[in-house]
């Protein structure tokens, strides 16, 4: 028989921000391993921690389990240190979720970031979508005031409308509407993505769309205005073992396979973060 969850007071915390991801009523309540609408709608809580919400089709895409624990020791290493602190350092700045706000991290992995928000707001709460079942074990024990809950970001979030103080997409699929939807009026949305130049040690042969900064401008423009873009970039001098985990948990992999031997010894991190607010 599988185990029951363990109590999770940080899936508690955040149980009045979401909706019924089937009839969208607001508010879900737990009931031992389930969490549960008005309407009777049931999804069931993970041995793990995370709320499985997702239903019908399967999400669009998730990280495999390759790629989320080469994430995990790569993150682990404190290498990405510097474009959490900016992505955190955005999030304060905003100060929508300093007095016990809401926090969401849509595409969130392994809980990475949002954990750096949470260090830096010490009286927020978060929550964090992803579709990557191996990634929400992570997320689900990224910071004991971190929730975590399966979703796919293309679709309508399952959360009421402007509840979030703060939304973080950090290297993930965007759904510019549904971002404006959950922000508070007063609210910020923190977007961080790789330049041309992030990484490029490793992609050499796969192309780089030298438009994503334009499309990305075009789908924000409805509804944000940008107010502060900061960038991050570095060299990292990396040991074999750490390059290849680098690789191995970035959509380069896909494309590429390279001995160890191979990899290449520094590589550039470079990285725009930019904080929104509604329009």
């Amino acid at each position: 028989m599988p185990a029951s969850p363990s109590p999770s007071p940080a899936l508690d915390s955040v149980l009045g921000l979401l909706r019924c991801p089937v009839c969208r009523v607001p508010s879900l309540r737990r009931e031992r391993s389930v969490l549960r609408c008005p309407a009777g709608h049931a999804f069931d809580i993970a041995r793990h921690g995370y709320a499985g919400l997702l239903t019908g089709a399967r999400a669009t895409s998730g990280d495999d389990t390759a790629m989320v624990r080469a994430r995990e020791r790569f993150l682990a290493g404190g290498r990405y240190a510097p474009v959490r602190d900016a992505v955190a350092g955005l999030a304060v700045d905003s100060g929508s979720a300093g007095t016990g706000g809401a926090v969401l991290d849509a595409g969130c992995g392994t809980g990475y970031y949002l954990a750096g928000a949470l260090d830096r707001l010490p009286a927020a709460r978060g929550l964090g979508l992803d579709s990557s079942v191996r990634a929400l074990r992570t997320a689900a024990r990224a910071h004991e005031r971190a929730a975590a809950a399966a979703w796919d970001v293309f679709r309508p979030f399952p959360l009421a409308d402007r509840v979030a103080d703060v939304v973080l997409d950090v290297f993930a699929p965007r759904n510019p509407a549904e971002f404006h939807r959950v922000l508070r009026p007063g609210g910020r949305l923190i977007v961080a993505r790789p330049t041309g130049r992030h990484l490029a040690e490793l992609r050499a042969p796969v192309a780089v769309d030298p438009a994503k900064e334009e499309r990305l401008g075009r789908a924000m423009e409805p509804f944000f205005t940008a107010t502060v873009t900061e960038r991050v970039e570095y060299v990292l001098s990396l040991p074999p073992a750490d390059a290849r985990d680098l690789l191995d948990m970035t959509p380069t992999a896909r494309h590429l396979g390279p001995s160890e031997a191979a990899l290449p010894r520094q590589v550039t991190v470079s990285v725009l973060a930019t904080a929104y607010r509604p329009r």
